[in-house]
């Protein structure tokens, strides 16, 4: 087992890259910019049709009312989605660009969903226009818009292929002739190649294109297509890769289309078939987080005789329960741990192949709405399949069968710490090993809040001059636990230190205001990208790694020397 890790380890720089590609990238952020319009149109959805599992049915005029949001929302998502890709790309493409010379998104993001409206949008009898495939069928035709409209502007902004005015005219005024050339053509581009779609197969690029990839979708559909898909996200996640920036980018359109095409059968009174959705995804597949790991906490608890297992079993569950594993992934830890291979990766699998033989065999109604991640995996089933009996079943039926699945494993795992506990001997190796690969700081929280595995460490700081420090990760969320700590530190220390938490992506509007960026270690690998644009801007640039980082957020003293020290 030992061996097999070390050989997927070997690949890990080669799936790094891919989890860097700017284009799903674009993908990702795109979507995450969003994720209102997502969660807001499911509101509607719930009230609309959850009272359907017990017989109460709204009438025809109330569901026409509850359904409009949703219609005028989720109805034209890929329109959103067109634009907020492009911004997304376009904050890529600017890396490479010099400073004095960049891609104007505002208008990338109008030339992006003008294009995708020429190529999803036919025109209606009545006046205005048809909106079919401005919902999830157009997200491909969004993400084309996108992605053309983009490398056109890269062109035409690299080569200078502007429009030039005199010196004396204002550069707002400039600027929007500067962007007509690329826009003209960019959105000529899009118009050219909907009018040969059309003159060829009679529809529009966006019905093209869905009728293409059916058979995909189809083929995904089945029991080999769910395998690879849920799959890769626990064996990405287990060898130190985000797995969702690899796989989510792939598989969003057809996550998405599949929700509305489940609702759109329920609405007809049909059975709702489509098993890959995003529900599907946070619910079945990674109930209680990646690896579906919603039981593991309870029974590091109850079957553990180790008191460093139990100790971690009793401050992880909570956590756990609302989808954030980290603790139990990093505190036994699982990730990295060739004992929890099988399981980890084999469990989620087992999870949808069941999901499956219930909507297929059983007739149970797939997932028609989409929630929060955060919501707990058994009533994110309930909730997301509008309260059915089976779903309550199946609820049941994969806590049991995930605990059949990980027990064992858990039962070796404890005998291996229990005799560390005995012979008083501790190998942090593999501890070690899953700090230098993945961002430990929130599980390291959590632990540390339950009285799990303290550290202390001593520094000192001598900062005098005002230093704003921005802390980067991958959503925002862990890079603040370093933020907050520099911002106590530097209150109770009297030095002037200003920390700020972002997401690496929504960081490019509030970089020039900052003086040092610390990189996460969960977007360390995105140094050399980011070193692209601190270094137009003067900034300082520093990654960190895991036992590092977890370090930095314990101790704000040493935090701030570690600011002083970039700048020494």
């Amino acid at each position: 087992m030992h061996k097999l890790i070390e050989l997927i380890e070997k690949g890990k720089p080669f799936f790094e890259k891919i989890s860097r590609n700017i284009y799903l990238r674009a993908i990702r952020d795109g979507f995450i910019a969003g994720m209102p319009v997502i969660l807001f149109s499911s509101i509607f959805i719930l009230i609309a049709y959850v009272p359907n599992a017990w017989g109460f049915h709204w009438s025809k005029d109330i569901e026409t009312f509850l359904m409009t949001p949703y219609s005028y929302s989720m109805g034209i998502l890929a329109f959103f989605v067109g634009g907020t890709t492009a911004k997304a790309l376009t904050d890529s493409k600017n890396r490479d660009l010099p400073a004095t010379n960049q891609i104007n998104f505002l208008s990338t993001m109008l030339a992006s969903m003008v294009g995708f409206l020429l190529m999803a949008a036919e025109p209606a009898k009545e006046g205005g226009f048809l909106t079919a495939f401005m919902g999830t069928k157009g997200l491909l035709t969004a993400f084309i818009a996108a992605f053309v409209t983009v490398n056109v502007y890269k062109v035409c902004v690299k080569n200078n292929v502007t429009i030039r005015m005199p010196e004396d005219v204002p550069p707002n005024i400039s600027q929007v002739f500067k962007d007509l050339i690329p826009f003209t053509v960019s959105v000529v581009l899009l118009y050219g190649l909907e009018l040969l779609v059309k003159g060829t197969l009679g529809v529009t690029v966006a019905e093209s294109i869905g009728t293409l990839i059916a058979p995909l979708f189809s083929a995904a559909d089945g029991y080999l297509g769910i395998t690879l898909i849920f799959g890769a996200y626990a064996f990405f996640w287990f060898v130190g890769i985000h797995g969702p920036s690899i796989v989510e980018p792939a598989i969003a359109a057809i996550t998405y289309a599949n929700i509305d095409v489940n609702l759109h059968l329920i609405q007809a009174g049909q059975h709702a078939d489509k098993v890959i959705t995003s529900g599907t995804q946070m619910f079945i597949a990674t109930m209680g987080g990646t690896g579906a790991t919603l039981i593991v906490p309870f029974l590091f608890m109850w079957i553990c005789k180790s008191d460093r297992n139990r100790a971690i079993g009793r401050a992880s569950v909570v956590p756990t329960f609302f989808g954030v594993n980290e603790p139990i992934l990093f505190g036994a830890p699982i990730v990295l741990n060739p004992i929890f291979f099988v399981p980890f990766i084999f469990a989620p699998i087992v999870n949808v192949w069941i999901f499956k033989f219930f909507v297929d065999t059983l007739n149970m109604n797939s997932f028609s709405a989409n929630l929060p991640w955060v919501t707990p995996g058994p009533l994110g089933i309930v909730l997301g399949t509008n309260f059915q009996v089976l779903s309550f079943i199946l609820a049941g039926l994969l806590v049991v069968v995930d605990t059949i699945i990980y027990y064992p494993f858990v039962k070796v795992y404890d005998e291996q710490i229990l005799e560390e506990e005995r012979s008083g001997k501790t190998n942090d190796a593999l501890k070690e090993k899953v700090a230098a690969n993945f961002n430990t700081a929130k599980a390291d929280a959590v632990l540390g809040k339950a009285g799990v595995a303290k550290e202390d460490v001593a520094a000192n700081n001598n900062i005098i001059k005002e230093t704003n420090v921005l802390v980067l990760c991958a959503g925002g969320g862990t890079s603040g636990l370093l933020a907050n700590a520099l911002n106590k530190a530097a209150a109770e220390y009297n030095v002037p230190v200003k920390a700020a938490a972002g997401g690496y992506g929504a960081h490019r509007e509030m970089l020039p205001e900052f003086d040092l960026v610390i990189l996460a270690p969960q977007v360390a690998s995105n140094f050399d990208d980011m070193k692209a644009e601190t270094d137009k801007l003067g900034i300082k640039l520093v990654k960190t790694e895991g036992a590092q980082y977890i370090k930095l957020t314990r101790d704000g003293k040493g935090a701030l020397a570690f600011v002083q020290q970039q700048f020494d």
